[in-house]
């Protein structure tokens, strides 16, 4: 295992921003993670894993630990009653993924083509788009505990998972890293249509869309929306989607609902009669639209939800804007947003 010192862990983020790691390694087998993890405890310093960095803002001064990138590859299936099996390791890109399973008419993440990242980063916070969830089709997420320091296979009962959450973001958040994930899809079955943005794109279409046809609009809608990474499109440094859409009582939800002159609330059932509210219309509301400068950091143009490096914007930059953003929609609202990404240092 080779071992750096003192690298830029801005190139490894879609943001583009973060200082240095201490120190730096790439672990591609199960050996290495556990010989990073050593390496880290030796000299009692913190240790971060790095995925496909597409969820994360780094500070501007680094982290003063270890940073280990998942770098395990290989991809495994097994064909079983109308099923199919695939044994994904940690560091495979996920949209990569996500296509090889579409051209094999393999249903059950078509919805998620399009997301940056990697396979070991889907079941920590339970990546979600257009009408799908990773935790439907996952089976299994084998993982060292660092508690125990085993390998541990988790079931998908095991993982606890809620919208955007799972054992991995929440209760047992720096327990596990996620060295591979085995999902469970249909063979040769519909392609999955419910969301609005995709009920949309094919309403003119007599024939229902393949499961390739529906990932192509996926990754259109996502690139019309400055949500799917283009080189060099400003838009798209960013971390995607900033804010969860927040679930709030059905109560609070009226309250919004009658304070709102002349506009109707935007709302979906949640669990246990609550309401999930688009973070996205909240922060119309509260008067941060699409485009939106704060000096360095911004809105995008495209997507209001997706705040941005707009150019040599620091960590506190998009950090301003977070928190501005959180105390306007908590004074008007009284709902505090909460960021998706992963504060690092």
């Amino acid at each position: 295992m080779q071992v750096l010192e003192q690298i830029s862990l801005a190139p490894y983020t879609t943001f583009g921003i973060g200082g240095p790691a201490r120190w730096f390694v790439e672990a591609s087998t199960e050996d290495e993670v556990l010989e990073a993890v050593n390496f880290a405890r030796q000299r009692n310093a913190p240790l971060f894993v790095l995925g496909g960095g597409s969820n994360l803002l780094v500070s501007d001064t680094g982290f003063p630990g270890i940073v280990l990138r998942i770098a395990l590859r290989g991809v495994e299936q097994q064909e079983a009653g109308g099923t199919v099996a695939f044994s994904v390791a940690a560091g495979e890109d996920w949209d990569a993924f996500v296509s090889n399973a579409v051209s094999q008419n393999c249903a059950g993440i078509e919805c998620l083509a399009g997301i940056p990242g990697t396979v070991g980063g889907t079941p920590v916070q339970n990546v979600g788009a257009y009408g799908q969830e990773v935790s439907e089709t996952i089976r299994l997420v084998r993982a060292l505990d660092l508690q125990r320091m085993q390998f541990a296979n988790l079931s998908a009962n095991d993982c606890g998972f809620a919208y955007r959450r799972s054992i991995f973001n929440s209760s047992e958040r720096g327990r596990y890293i996620v060295t591979r994930v085995d999902y469970q899809l249909t063979s040769h079955s519909d392609a999955l249509v419910s969301y609005v943005d995709l009920k949309r794109y094919f309403k003119e279409w007599t024939r229902k869309p393949t499961l390739s046809e529906v990932s192509i609009a996926v990754r259109e809608i996502r690139r019309q929306k400055g949500m799917l990474i283009v080189p060099d499109d400003p838009d798209c440094r960013s971390a995607g989607s900033f804010f969860k859409n927040p679930v709030i009582s059905a109560e609070h939800f009226a309250q919004i609902a009658a304070n709102v002159d002349g506009a109707s609330v935007p709302g979906y059932p949640a669990a246990d009669g609550h309401v999930k509210v688009p973070a996205a219309w909240l922060l119309d509301q509260a008067g941060f639209h699409k485009g939106y400068a704060l000096g360095r950091a911004g809105i995008s143009s495209r997507h209001t939800l997706a705040l941005i490096n707009r150019g040599g914007a620091s960590a506190d930059d998009i950090a301003a804007l977070r928190d501005a953003i959180i105390a306007k929609v908590s004074e008007r609202f009284a709902i505090r947003l909460e960021p998706e990404p992963v504060w690092v240092g």
